[in-house]
């Protein structure tokens, strides 16, 4: 074994070897209970980030163990189209390389570019989860635009409609003017503004104003001016009435009258019994009361009283807006616009105002709200199912505080919006009729002429059908379904549904969803009602929500800020210069790559170290305890990258021991054993039940920090340095107690590394593997395929490790009475024993203490025993105080200061439960075993002080003070 763990070479091979051993599959016929995860699909055209590495390393974990633990686990890996993600990307593409625009290709050729860019750069993900140790099934690897996926997103859209589920209409939709597409609420990220603020938005050299109410007058017909207040001031070209609250009284005698539109003559009616129902974007639409029916308006209807697409879908002015207005752009309009009220003596004031400013997370560009005929479909009974399912248990969702915000969404869900205006993603399959004889033919005037079917010649036999005799001409709608339409169908999908395949009745549903906290609504839930309506059952069972990752200083990652952190830069590690780098290639504006510079130089002065996988799975899973959000500080991976060193050192300390010719026996006979082997057994035994519970019950961290503490703090830190001095010393004698020991040490490495090996893949497999074997053993080729440890029986001994747990106290409280200068320095030490018991307890396992505390000799003392001169005190329980000698190195006024804050410590906790006693009721309401539980607490508190008391009176003597 090299003397140095080094990741790179430990993680060179493993992964080949396992997948072309067929490791990973599942088998669909097997007899074996199954155990079924489907990896969240990431964007083809992406790289993995870190969030994506933390949903590896859980989903990794539980695949393994599960797997281990005799499931037939199976885990589906896919990737997903990302429609506008990878649309944006491929124009970029296209116009920095050719200076060319889709529009210029045209459809066919574009969709062409895109996916020779998929073929390019699609298998950088591929290669990412195998860097991670990703145990997938390829054999099952799915893509949501292949042939499979593509047929099953065509009949989904089909059923849905036929069932009355989707529908078209004219609806307000969040529209981007860059992309030219209706977006879903996901792809909007909303900018709290608490004042005027100037913000850069593409297609503008100046800045553009926001967080402001504007206040401008509609002069009235005969009447004098009626004033109000916007926020979007060049919305105003579009008014087509004026909505009063009816309860205001200065407005109540105008209600009927109208106002005469500045711009473009317009008269706006002034509607005084109207209620707000659609506050979007902070006007919206209104429903009109029953108490009045102006002449354009039906009571009792929703009316869209400033949104009326005065807008072109690249975000200009139309010709409803007013002539001089014209073909401007909305945020040159709304300077336009302002100068003109002033002019026009209607400009009132500008004012702050609070507000939430909406901007696609593509383009950074302000969304528009408008008014477009789109598919929907209709949420509210396929909601209802979700909402029960969750509520009887049938799908859990863990943590559970997240169920409150399933019902909030659900509860109040609105119908969803499914087409975009791109050309990446999935045809919408409906077709629409133009007959011969029609006056109007523009695609989608009429909206009873849509024909919803499998193909065009399914769709040309059911229009002959509804006109019989016509002559007509089908065009298929434009538009793509939006990704999470057939993200929401991939459990169904992967598994070979709409067939009806062997995958889908031994794997649906799936055991598990595991996805981050943010996408509950986006795709969890869209994923359950339509597993439900579509497959007939939940798509899973448990959902599984893990923390958002951020930085060590509790910020989200973006690339503005130079946060971000690419998973095999940690995994490889990167210098400071590469890391600066690649800020450069970025495409970050000056001001924004100098603070993300400024931001990396301070985070990573010295780059980042090389940490391997294992380290940064480990990390990962241990930070999710942080239940909403992970600060991720990348000094804590390369403390775990160097406890991979101290397992690795652990192992060749026991290839050393065990020897060349050392065969484990089948098993191993505790009651032979010396006690410190017994020992270990049982706190191994603790640590597998402890992980095992943990892990059944998606408490992550619990479970590494279980494997953690056992690996650190008993195996290598006691049990490996109680045994050395069995094998420094050859005697006869000692040779039960060294075979002993080589048993023991190789049964808690074997376990041990099957314990870890769900988290740490690699370093496991590589110790595992140089591991002897026992004889006539069915021994399996790798540990991943090995059996995950349960609990021994007759392991668990807890009379010892409550003794172990005094003795390993002592020991800790001696080591920190040696003073910080002394390291190789032996001091004679005593143990003030309080009674036969404990006595008995030091004598047993005094040269233990000795060894692990680098005292030189330990001399037991009993409470007629004078306590030595010249001695740091420390009080382990009431039973037992220690000393250490320190002639000539005792800081008195050091060890006055220690034993004062001692005495404080105890003080407070004797108050504490003093104050608990005496309260009105305890005496009467308390059981009897709590009483006397809390007088032997206080009595034990008192005992130690008197026990600080005596210590700070020899210290006074020798000091001579009085």
């Amino acid at each position: 074994m090299a003397k140095q763990y080094s990741p790179s070479v430990v993680e060179k091979s493993w992964y080949a070897w396992w997948e072309s051993s067929g490791y990973f599959g599942a088998d669909s016929g097997s007899t074996k209970p199954a155990f079924v995860i489907v990896l969240p699909p990431p964007n083809v055209t992406g790289a993995l980030h870190i969030g994506h590495a933390l949903t590896v390393a859980i989903e990794d974990a539980m695949i393994r163990w599960r797997r281990m633990s005799g499931y037939n686990a199976l885990w589906v890996p896919g990737v997903d189209h990302a429609g506008i993600a990878t649309q944006v990307v491929v124009e970029k593409k296209l116009m920095h390389e050719r200076k060319l625009t889709r529009h210029d290709i045209g459809r066919e050729k574009f969709v062409s570019e895109v996916l020779k860019w998929k073929e390019q750069y699609g298998g950088t993900i591929l290669n990412q989860l195998r860097r991670l140790g990703a145990s997938l099934d390829w054999s099952r690897e799915a893509f949501t635009m292949d042939e499979q996926r593509s047929k099953a997103v065509t009949e989904a859209f089909v059923r849905l409609h036929k069932e009355g589920l989707i529908y078209r209409d004219y609806r307000l939709v969040n529209w981007d003017c860059t992309l030219l597409t209706a977006i879903s609420d996901i792809e909007v990220n909303h900018i709290e503004l608490k004042e005027e603020k100037m913000l850069k938005i593409p297609g503008y050299t100046a800045h553009v104003q926001f967080g402001v109410l504007i206040s401008f007058a509609y002069p009235l017909e005969g009447l004098g001016e009626i004033v109000v207040a916007t926020t979007r001031i060049e919305t105003m070209l579009g008014d087509t009435a004026i909505a009063v609250h009816p309860e205001d009284k200065r407005y109540k005698h105008l209600h009927g009258r109208y106002a005469v539109h500045p711009f473009n003559g317009r008269r706006l009616k002034i509607i005084c019994d109207a209620e707000l129902v659609d506050p979007t974007f902070g006007t919206g639409a209104v429903k009109i009361t029953p108490a009045h029916d102006p002449n354009d308006f039906e009571v009792g209807k929703r009316h869209n009283l400033e949104f009326t697409n005065i807008f072109t879908d690249d975000g200009k002015i139309n010709s409803n807006g007013g002539a001089q207005f014209e073909g401007m752009p909305r945020f040159t309009a709304r300077v336009a616009v302002i100068e003109a009220l002033k002019a026009k003596g209607l400009y009132k004031d500008t004012k702050k105002n609070e507000m939430k400013l909406g901007v696609c997370s593509r383009t950074n560009d302000v969304v528009e709200p408008m008014i477009r005929p789109q598919w929907f479909v209709n949420c509210n009974t396929m909601a209802k199912v979700g909402l029960d399912a969750v509520r009887s248990k049938k799908i859990e969702i863990i943590p559970q505080q997240y169920e409150q915000d399933w019902y909030r969404w659900l509860e109040n869900i609105r119908d969803w919006c499914v087409s975009r205006q791109l050309w990446w993603g999935h045809r919408v399959p409906a077709w629409y009729v133009t007959l011969e004889d029609d006056q109007v033919t523009d695609l989608g005037s009429n909206n009873d002429r849509w024909i919803v079917a499998r193909n065009e010649c399914d769709a040309n036999l059911e229009a002959q059908k509804k006109y019989p005799g016509k002559k007509l001409q089908l065009n298929q709608d434009p538009d793509v379904l939006d990704t999470w339409f057939s993200s929401g169908l991939f459990p169904l999908t992967v598994l070979g549904w709409p067939d009806d395949t062997a995958d889908l009745r031994a794997f649906y549903p799936t055991s598990v969803l595991e996805t981050g906290l943010d996408i509950l609504f986006f795709w969890v839930a869209r994923m359950v009602m339509m597993g439900m309506q579509l497959g007939g059952d939940v798509p899973f069972k448990k959902v599984y929500l893990h923390p958002i990752v951020r930085d060590a200083h509790g910020r989200k990652m973006s690339k503005s800020l130079g946060n971000v952190i690419d998973p095999l830069e940690v995994i490889n590690g990167i210098s400071l210069n590469d890391l600066l780098k690649r800020l450069e290639k970025s495409n970050l504006d000056p001001d924004e790559l100098n603070i993300a510079k400024e931001a990396t130089m301070k985070d990573y002065p010295d780059g980042i170290a090389e940490c391997g996988t294992d380290a940064l799975r480990f990390a990962l899973i241990s930070y999710t305890s942080q239940s909403d959000r992970i600060n991720l500080d990348i000094k804590r991976v390369v403390g775990y990258r160097q406890w991979c060193n101290k397992l690795w050192n652990a192992i060749r300390f026991a290839m050393g021991k065990l020897g060349d010719h050392y065969t484990p026996p089948a098993t191993v006979d505790v009651s032979l054993m010396p006690p410190i082997c017994k020992w270990i057994l049982s706190v191994l035994n603790k640590a597998i039940g402890k992980t095992v519970t943990s892990l059944e019950a998606y408490k992550f961290s619990d479970a590494t920090s279980a494997i953690y503490s056992w690996w650190q703090y008993q195996l290598c830190d006691v049990f490996i340095e109680a045994i050395k001095p069995y094998f420094f010393n050859e005697s006869q004698e000692s040779e039960s107690a060294r075979a002993a020991s080589r048993d023991t040490l190789w049964v808690c490495l074997d376990a041990g590394l099957h314990l870890l090996h769900p988290f740490m893949p690699y370093v496991t497999e590589e110790l595992w593997q140089r591991l002897p074997q026992p004889k006539d053993s069915c021994r399996n080729d790798s540990i991943m395929v090995s059996e995950y440890p349960s609990p021994v029986e007759e392991w668990t001994n807890d009379k010892l490790e409550n003794e172990m747990d005094i003795v390993l106290d002592a020991v800790n409280k001696l080591r920190s009475l040696k003073p910080p200068t002394e390291t190789n320095e032996r001091r004679p030490a005593f143990a003030l024993c309080q009674g036969q018991q404990i006595v008995d307890t030091i004598q047993c396992y005094q040269s233990l203490i000795v060894s692990l505390s680098s005292v030189s000799h330990l001399k037991i003392l009993t409470e007629n025993d004078e306590t030595p001169a010249d001695c740091a005190t420390a009080v382990v329980n009431k039973d037992l105080s220690v000393y250490l000698q320190l002639q000539g190195a005792l800081n008195a006024e050091a060890e006055r200061e220690k034993l004062s804050k001692k005495r404080d410590e105890i003080q407070k906790l004797h108050h504490a439960l003093t104050q608990k006693m005496d309260a009105f009721g305890y005496r009467e309401k308390a059981p009897r075993s709590v009483q006397q539980e809390d007088m032997r607490k206080l009595t034990a508190l008192l005992e130690q002080l008197e026990v600080i008391s005596e210590a700070e009176k020899k210290l006074d003597a020798k000091t001579g003070n009085n």
